[in-house]
């Protein structure tokens, strides 16, 4: 945890990750618990020679926004979006990574809707607003997991602003179903409000950090803070998982998410229950067959891609499966941002 409120570096400053990853801090004002901030950072594209070609994304600015219990730390994610002339970046949520401050309940927040606060400013530092994306670019929504609903949900309630959704594995739909969700709601709701911060049972663990570090092979160690991303998720309090449950349930009476989505997720699921190689080849963390027809609900234009082999965080999964990844990616990619194009005129082919 980082200096006090009195204290926040002003600007674009150099970031953990090192060059060419800088940071910037954002006030959001206090909470129950004090002074709240945000963490945007950014990385962009390297100057391109006169001589050489536009590249196809130098219109398209990136926002990444992380999962529960994490933080952006995943360099080659980024350098994937500015190889292609993109400004790529990454929002640090309140009370997460970057963002955590000392006395503060770690990712906790009881509205889902609080985080637009979060996104205005960062769009703010990028340029744009919650109105309209920096003038001449097009802005790219990309979220993990817990990043994932939160960016659905925003974009459904704010048409008109981006160009395009991504989702690395998005907690779109409580893990046992909606029917369960349901009945499990009003009791939750109750406890909610008598006990918004007690915590819910521990029943990580372990597992998934142990399959990120296995699948690594010969690669570099990823380099992770576990202050900010523990070995053990962060304990989930009562308030939290009231408002993730409202917001499945908003996803499943139907988003108008007004732009293409990309959802990316692995093909199969397997229970932490006890440590297997299994674990090293699948979803630890969500049923993705509960996800995947969920995520049918986002709007009109939404592509599934399953991923053999892909843990919960898809590019952070061995070799071969961030490679299949990357590649299904960057297909969809080049279809939907390669070049803006002219909408076909009605009765084109009839």
């Amino acid at each position: 945890m980082t200096a006090s409120h009195q204290t926040e570096p002003q600007g674009w400053v150099p970031d953990v990750l090192g060059a060419p990853f800088e940071a910037r801090t954002l006030s959001l004002g206090d909470d129950f618990e004090g002074p709240v901030v945000a963490t945007v950072v950014r990385a962009l594209p390297k100057r391109r020679p006169f001589w050489m070609p536009p590249r196809p994304l130098e219109d398209v600015d990136v926002l990444y926004v992380h999962g529960w219990s994490d933080y952006f730390f995943q360099r080659e994610l980024a350098r994937y979006w500015t190889d292609r002339g993109a400004r790529f970046f990454a929002l640090d949520l309140r009370k997460y990574g970057r963002s955590l401050r000392a006395g503060q309940t770690p990712g906790y927040i009881d509205n889902l809707n609080d985080y637009d606060a979060d996104i205005a400013a960062a769009l703010a530092a990028m340029g744009g607003s919650a109105r309209a994306a920096a003038p001449g670019r097009r802005l790219v929504l990309f979220g993990h997991s817990t990043g994932g609903l939160v960016l659905s949900l925003w974009a459904h309630r704010h048409p008109g602003v981006a160009s395009a959704v991504l989702l690395n594995s998005p907690w779109l739909e409580f893990q046992p179903g909606g029917f369960t969700r349901s009945a499990f709601a009003p009791v939750l709701g109750l406890q909610a409000r008598l006990r918004p911060l007690e915590a819910m049972p521990q029943v990580d663990l372990g597992f998934y950090t142990r399959a990120q570090r296995e699948v690594r092979g010969d690669e570099p160690p990823l380099a992770i803070n576990e202050a900010w991303r523990p070995e053990q998720a962060f304990p989930a309090r009562m308030g939290w998982l009231h408002t993730v449950l409202d917001g499945h349930a908003t996803v499943a009476s139907g988003l108008h998410i007004d732009v293409p989505v990309l959802v990316m997720l692995s093909t199969h699921t397997a229970p932490p229950t006890r440590w297997s190689d299994e674990l090293t080849r699948a979803d630890t963390v969500l049923v993705v067959d509960i996800i995947a027809h969920r995520a049918l609900s986002l709007g009109e234009s939404v592509t599934v891609e399953r991923i053999p082999g892909a843990l919960h965080d898809v590019f952070l999964s061995r070799a071969d499966a961030r490679d299949i990844a990357y590649d299904r990616m960057d297909r969809w990619v080049s279809g939907c941002l390669g070049r803006p194009r002219a909408p076909l005129a009605p009765g084109s082919y009839r």
